[in-house]
Formats: C-alpha cells, structure tokens, sequence
C-alpha cells in the first residue's frame, strides 16, 4: 500500500489525475486546491462545470480547515453513519473555485478506507472525488468496469484494491445554514 500511496502522492503534486479506489466506487481525484487540474477532470469527465464534484478529507481536523463553520450536527450524522456519507456544506474556504457550487457549497466526505485516508493525510489537502466514468453512462462497480477512454486520461491508476466489487455511492446530505437536513440521496 505504501508504495501506491507514494506514487499517487507524487501525481498529485504535479498537478495529474489519479484513477483510485474510494471507500465508495473507483474515483477519478485530483487536487481540490488545484483549478486547472480540476478542470481536465470536467473534460475527461464530458461534464458541465456546473454539475459540482465532492471533495475528500482524512479527518475532522482537516474538514473544518475547509469549511468556514462546520454544524455541530454533521458530527453527530457521521459519527452514527452505518455507510460512506458525504455532506453538503455551506461556504466552502481554500479549495479551488471551480470545486465549489454556484451556491456557494461543496459536498465533502471524511474517508473510513484506509487507503484514501494514509494518502490524504500525506498530501495535507482535500482530494476531488468524482465516478471514474463518462457523465451520464454508469459508474463502474469494480476497476475492470472503467472505460479505456477514463483510463487513458489519468496520469496513474492506483493498482490497490482493483478486485474490490463496489456499486454504492455514498449517501448525500445537505446541512442548510438555518438548521434544515435534507437527504439528497440515501
């Protein structure tokens, strides 16, 4: 695991694309700080810029680097979370403009798999996490479901964990300013 979480780290500096498993579904990740790499996934992706992408943290510590106040009941949701849960929060701060939704928010999920979390926390920045497929085509349920055209665009496929089955995107919650909770998606 070291050793691909070395060489994703080093994509990542450079600005690159990497193809990785997720504690969801094979994601493409870039850094979530770096708008020129966010926009070759939009490309490679056939994605409007306005179909926002979430972002992924290792920890609590790290979510509230990044959003200007974090509601005192995403930890609670969280903590109590039977599956990846990703939340919607309001004023998004450090991370890349074109990460951020017109509404001023960024879906954000704090990691349980191993993997994601070590490499997070090596890079010390938020990573976008998007489906490894072309928009509106399905997401891939394992890595031999990725498209030659997704893995052609990547600058690194992690090759950790491509026997994994996985056909479950997280859970998605939307925590308003004025208190509301609302499920985007269970």
């Amino acid at each position: 695991m070291k050793a691909e979480i070395d060489a994703a780290l080093e994509v990542l500096k450079r600005g690159g694309i990497i193809l990785y498993p997720t504690d969801t579904i094979w994601g493409l990740g870039c850094d979530a700080t770096n708008a020129d790499a966010i926009d070759r996934i939009y490309k490679l992706k056939q994605r409007a810029e306005s179909k926002s992408m979430i972002c992924l943290v290792s920890d609590f510590r790290m979510l509230n680097q990044f959003v200007q106040t974090v509601p005192e009941v995403a930890y609670d949701i969280l903590k109590y979370a039977i599956k990846p849960t990703t939340i919607v929060y309001d004023d998004p701060i450090r991370v890349a403009e074109n990460v951020v939704a017109a509404d001023n928010t960024l879906g954000i999920r704090v990691v349980q798999d191993e993997f994601c979390r070590n490499l997070i926390r090596k890079f010390k920045r938020p990573i976008v996490s998007t489906s490894a497929n072309i928009s509106d085509r399905p997401a891939p349920s394992s890595f031999d479901d990725i498209s030659a055209e997704i893995r052609k665009g990547v600058d690194y496929e992690v090759n950790w964990n491509r026997a994994n089955k996985n056909s479950r995107p997280s859970a998605i919650i939307k925590l308003g300013k004025d208190g509301t909770v609302t499920v985007i998606r269970k």
